[in-house]
């Protein structure tokens, strides 16, 4: 059986998320939007003399998208709102209180005469 000393002990439960998790979160985000980007970009070339208006907005979406994409990636880290305490004080066992010492009442005072 361990005895328990007062060692401080850390929460981690509401710790951010890794910098190179974060990092390969973004990547994977940019990624994604530059195929959906790559992705209309074909559309537009293919639609233009089939559907004008449909190749006129997949153009529009080609367009913009690289802008969304860098703005998004280039966000940084996730916002704590309020990071957690990562010091858990231990429990402190109350103490027992000093039991009161009997009153000497005048019946019981020994008398010196």
């Amino acid at each position: 059986m361990r005895k328990r000393s007062s060692t401080e002990v850390f929460r981690i439960t509401g710790a951010r998320q890794g910098l190179a998790e974060d990092v390969r979160g973004r990547q994977r985000r940019y990624i994604i939007s530059m195929s959906v980007r790559t992705l209309s970009v074909i559309l537009t070339v293919v639609l233009w003399n089939v559907e004008r208006p449909v190749a006129i907005v997949t153009l529009v979406l080609g367009a913009l998208l690289p802008y969304v994409a860098v703005v998004i990636a280039n966000a940084g880290r996730e916002n704590a709102p309020s990071l957690p305490s990562t010091f858990v004080p231990a429990p402190v066992r109350p103490a027992i209180a000093p039991s009161a010492a009997p009153v000497a009442t005048e019946s019981a005072r020994p008398t010196g005469e």
